[in-house]
């Protein structure tokens, strides 16, 4: 176990000690029966049975049953106080995870490394099962042990010479072992990640292994990968016989010792109820919690270890590496001192959609595939989360001509923000193509190192909860254009109302603390972001939430005088009087047109249409489209 993996553990229960606390004594009442079991037993035989007072002893019995049933209230309890100790640890773990991926992925130069994402969200779910079946089998075992102890001492002290050396000796083999046992344990996982980390490098040049004609050697090395995994889990089987043998000498010898000392403990004293009274808490207790704490934490236990530890590692910084050399920040002539280091992830949040996509061609490829414009097209788009799922979006076909207005429109979770992400290239559809310019949306190269902001004229993606970044208002502004002009940004600013905030903040060269902006001020800013670089596509997914209408039909007012192509994600029912063009999503279903025969078409749409209440509009009256084009020079949809 690594030194960082104890630490970790070590400030779990020393910064949680209350709920700790308060399993402990909901523990107490869960080891009633364990506490008066062999204690009721043997007053049941010696008081009752062998007396001849049957009722008696019957009486006896029951007073043991309602223990079991205080016991089981005990148990109830303790399992939901267990969500108190178990969910903030895995918390923590999250916390690892995701402040270990920022870092590698704010590296230059390097892909994001899905799969280990995948990997490290997976270990996290198997350490939180095994953190919260080590903490309630450890805590049963010792509450369950010391209640034995004691009963056994009610009974006649004796019996304690026969139960409790081989308890010890059986914990001892176990403990030692479980040093041995968590380095196999750690050997099974790195075997089952090198497999993993193969099988995606052959997935992903497997046209080049076919063309190359070198299956045998990729068989080999997933061969090779395979047989070192077998090892490592015969090895980790053949030493789980250790558990086994303490399982036998801490649970099973004293009750052999106890049958075998019989003799010599009714010469001494001990009544037959007494023997019956403690091999009940043996057979009924100490062996079935004894049980559970070797295979649990022989088990989940060793999970836990290793998985804890391996998170620690796979998310620690790379040695000279830094958060803030790590970050690219954006080019200014000036960078003045913050109150915060920069994270500014290049694929969202109002910066290039491109550059988080996925499926991006080599970056030494000397032809570059650009968009020749905004033109947007779907061919048989279908895309869900799960493959077993109902799809989000099913076969949809849809072309834009360039600088058409799209908005789409239709309740929550029928698909707005997947479409927004797809056509971003964010997401990647399961079946069809997404194309912008002709070009399809994953396949832009990556900016050569002289243009850093090339896919930033491509598309641009504004979700919903806007970016800000610590630093000054004209790095936040630019971010996506540093060489603009400053009449050209005041003219943005100007554009989409966001002068008098400007003004608040004190110009362009004020500090911005992002915690004291309102959710409306960060999507001005993010807008104003969007509106600079001559982006081909815009994408809005629900970018205007948090302004008031008029500032939202001014924003998109601004956005539609351009002449890429725009595709409003619509939150209000108004934003689709403004649009050329309707996208109505119903989960798979899907229809398209203008407001006016949709209005005739599409029951949805009206329905949605109804629900908008026309007396007290979400807009003032706004002038329409100048030149709105026909619904066949756009393009069509097909269900």
């Amino acid at each position: 176990m690594s030194a960082g993996a104890r630490r970790l553990l070590r400030s779990t229960l020393r910064t949680r000690r209350r709920p700790f606390v308060r399993l402990a004594g909901w523990s107490l009442v869960q080891a009633v029966p364990a506490l008066l079991s062999g204690l009721l037993v043997a007053r049941a035989v010696d008081d009752g049975f062998l007396s001849d007072r049957v009722a008696e002893g019957l009486g006896w019995l029951g007073v043991l049953a309602v223990a079991t049933l205080v016991g089981a209230w005990g148990t109830r309890q303790t399992t939901l106080q267990l969500a108190e100790v178990v969910e903030p640890f895995r918390d923590d773990l999250v916390g690892l995870v995701t402040t270990g991926t920022l870092h590698r992925s704010a590296r230059l130069g390097r892909p994001p490394d899905t799969a280990g994402v995948a990997r490290l969200t997976e270990q996290v779910e198997i350490a939180r099962e095994s953190y919260g079946a080590v903490v309630m089998f450890a805590q049963t075992f010792a509450v369950t042990a010391v209640s034995v102890l004691i009963g056994l001492t009610a009974l006649d002290p004796a019996l304690l010479l026969l139960v409790l050396p081989p308890l010890v000796l059986g914990l001892t083999l176990f403990l030692l072992a479980l040093r041995a046992l968590a380095a196999r344990q750690r050997a099974v996982v790195l075997a089952d990640e090198a497999i993993a980390e193969q099988v995606s490098a052959v997935t992903d040049g497997l046209r080049d292994v076919t063309a190359c004609g070198a299956e045998p050697v990729v068989r080999h090395r997933v061969g090779a990968r395979i047989d070192t995994a077998a090892d490592a889990a015969r090895s980790l089987a053949r030493l789980t016989a250790l558990r086994t043998a303490a399982l036998g000498v801490g649970g099973w010898l004293p009750v052999v010792l106890i049958l075998a000392g019989t003799p010599w403990l009714l010469r001494g004293g001990v009544t037959t109820g007494g023997i019956l009274g403690a091999l009940t808490y043996l057979s009924q207790n100490l062996q079935p919690a004894l049980q559970n704490f070797v295979r649990g934490v022989g088990a989940s236990g060793l999970w836990l270890l290793v998985t804890t530890a391996r998170i620690l590692e796979t998310t620690a910084p790379q040695p000279g590496t830094s958060t803030a050399t790590s970050s690219p920040r954006p080019p200014s002539s000036t960078h003045p001192t913050r109150s915060a280091p920069d994270a500014r992830p290049s694929g969202s949040l109002a910066t290039s959609a491109g550059a988080a996509g996925a499926g991006g061609t080599a970056a030494g490829d000397s032809k570059e595939r650009c968009p020749e414009d905004g033109r947007v097209e779907l061919r048989g788009v279908s895309f869900g989360y799960a493959p077993s799922a109902e799809p989000v979006l099913r076969d949809l076909d849809l072309t834009l001509a360039p600088g058409t207005h799209l908005a789409v429109v239709g309740p929550s979770g029928a698909g707005k923000s997947t479409l927004a992400a797809l056509i971003a290239g964010v997401l990647r559809p399961q079946t069809g193509e997404v194309r912008l310019g002709g070009v399809p949306v994953s396949s832009p190269d990556p900016a050569p190192a002289p243009d850093p902001y090339r896919l930033s004229r491509s598309r641009v993606l504004i979700p919903q909860e806007a970016y800000v970044f610590t630093g000054t208002l004209r790095e936040n502004l630019s971010y996506l254009h540093p060489t603009v002009t400053p009449a050209d940004l005041d003219a943005a600013v100007d554009a989409v109302g966001a002068t008098p905030l400007i003004e608040r903040l004190g110009g362009y060269d004020a500090p911005v603390d992002p915690a004291r902006l309102s959710a409306g001020e960060r999507q001005l800013i993010a807008l104003v972001r969007a509106l600079l670089p001559p982006a081909r596509l815009v994408l809005l997914d629900e970018a205007t939430c948090h302004l008031d209408p008029a500032a939202e039909a001014v924003a998109e007012h601004a956005f539609a005088a351009r002449p890429s192509t725009l595709i409003v994600c619509a939150h209000r029912i108004s934003s689709a009087l403004r649009a050329d063009l309707v996208l109505v999503l119903d989960g798979p279903r899907h229809h398209l047109g203008t407001h006016d025969r949709l209005m005739t078409d599409c029951a949805l749409y009206r329905d949605l249409i109804g629900h908008w209440n026309p007396l007290t509009p979400d807009t003032p009256d706004t002038p329409a489209p100048t030149a709105s084009p026909s619904p066949t020079d756009i393009g069509g949809i097909r269900a």
